[in-house]
């Protein structure tokens, strides 16, 4: 039987559009709660026996035996001899991805995560100390599918921002193993690493790294073992359990996100190739089924154009079952009546990924407000940012673009406020605070400024 994706057709003069709108988008974030009894267990084990617990679920999820945990740790050379191996053009792509997203990250630190301050008009010194994080660790997934990009993403920012150390942990499932509880990605052979994994922790300065995964390895990272650091933050992408275990552990340490499946919004004036359009909507679709790829165009015309692309290339994709099960069941080609219409809608979606396929992507950018990530022109397709641009592609999903960032160097930093007041300043803010202090029937408050005065 030939595969077929026909994303669902929607208009913006349909009566039900709003409702088919809302349907079409809808996704619950909300965890299995069999899952989250199962993470608690891990988390809870993991906290109380440490390194026992470490090793006993990573043989019975990944099929990984070790006598300590020591022995599942990977050493730098390690790192450096998977760089050595693998092929030439491998490592300068590694090398040149991670030269231009150091290069991006470094101009966020300096437009954003810089101390400063300044004395006021009594001589008082008010101001903000940026400070990195002591340690972060890196969850990479492993199994299924192995991604150096989502690594280098993960590890450069936090050194850009001064981070000391980097734990990585990375599952490394032997073939066969049960799936369940712990990091869900059966299908590697032999417990081994993936080499670019381990060539891109070489290129992106990886501190330290453990083949461990699920569950328990966040738990690891969030309370500490006898082998493993504690941490101060969690980022990188997993499975469900991975999300149970980040929600949970989240105010013991930080996390970054909890992502939901992956998106693309184009919007699009008909000048750009149908081919080029129908592959960036596939470029999503091919993670998993639940991926969403939508298309906003006020021309019905090229709404067919790519329609007719999507079944002439989609044979050719060797995740072809994948993104015909995506675009069958979340895609969407929506005919708009305008392209100011189509931004307004995609404000209304906060897309994680929005490319701006138009011949004047400068005349639409200012009217969109809420994206992960904005790609301007038919030439900027999405997958030059997962892996090299320069920016981080690691986004907010789910509409969460409306109040929530990209990862960056902000994220591996935090900030304190400087107060220094000089003794004119106390004269100043003694009476206001006294004021309020009182107010507020907190009199030790207010004596301590008082005592202060003249």
């Amino acid at each position: 039987m030939t595969l077929q994706a026909k994303p669902i057709r929607l208009s913006t003069a349909d009566l039900d559009f709003e409702a088919r709108l809302s349907a079409l988008r809808h996704w619950s974030a909300d965890t299995d709660a069999a899952i989250e009894q199962r993470v608690a267990d891990i988390l809870g084990d993991v906290q109380q026996r440490g390194d026992a617990a470490v090793l006993e679920y990573t043989a019975r999820f990944d099929g990984l035996h070790a006598a300590s945990v020591a022995d599942l740790e990977l050493s730098q050379a390690d790192f450096k001899a998977a760089f050595d191996r693998i092929p030439e053009a491998q490592r300068r792509a590694l090398q040149d991805a991670e030269r231009r997203v150091r290069s991006y990250h470094e101009a966020q630190k300096k437009a954003c995560g810089e101390s400063w301050s300044y004395r006021d008009e009594n001589g008082s010194l008010l101001g903000q100390k940026v400070t990195p994080l002591d340690r972060v660790g890196i969850y990479v997934p492993g199994g299924k599918a192995s991604y150096p990009s989502s690594l280098i993403m993960n590890a450069v920012p936090a050194h850009v921002a001064g981070v000391a150390e980097i734990i990585m942990v990375v599952p490394t499932p032997v073939r066969g193993s049960v799936a369940t509880g712990g990091t869900g990605n059966a299908g590697a052979s032999k417990g081994e690493c993936n080499e670019l994994v381990l060539a891109a922790a070489y290129v992106a300065g990886v501190t330290r790294a453990f083949t461990i995964g699920g569950a328990q390895a966040v738990a690891a990272l969030a309370y500490g073992t006898a082998t493993i650091p504690a941490v101060d933050k969690i980022t990188g992408p997993g499975n469900a359990y991975v999300a149970a275990a980040k929600r949970r552990v989240f105010g013991t340490v930080g996390i970054d996100m909890i992502a939901g499946p992956s998106e693309i919004l184009v919007l699009a004036d008909g000048t750009t190739p149908p081919d080029w359009v129908a592959m960036d909507l596939f470029s999503q679709a091919e993670h998993d089924e639940l991926a969403q790829s939508i298309l906003l165009c006020p021309d019905a015309a090229y709404l067919d154009a790519v329609q007719r692309a999507i079944d002439r290339l989609l044979p050719e994709m060797p995740r072809a079952a994948i993104i015909a099960k995506s675009l069958n069941d979340r895609g969407a080609l929506i005919l708009t009546s305008s392209m100011e219409e189509a931004c307004a809608i995609s404000n209304r979606i906060a897309p994680e990924h929005l490319e701006v396929s138009s011949s004047e992507p400068h005349r639409w950018e200012p009217l969109l407000k809420h994206a992960g990530a904005i790609f301007l022109g038919a030439h900027t397709s999405e997958s030059l940012g997962d892996y090299c641009a320069g920016p981080n592609h690691v986004l907010p999903t789910s509409g969460t673009a409306r109040f929530s960032s990209p990862l960056g160097v902000y994220d591996f930093q935090k900030r304190s406020s400087l107060i220094e007041v000089s003794e004119a300043g106390a004269q100043v803010l003694g009476p206001i605070a006294a004021e309020l202090a009182y107010g507020e029937g907190l009199q030790a408050h207010a004596r301590a400024a008082q005592m202060r005065l003249k």
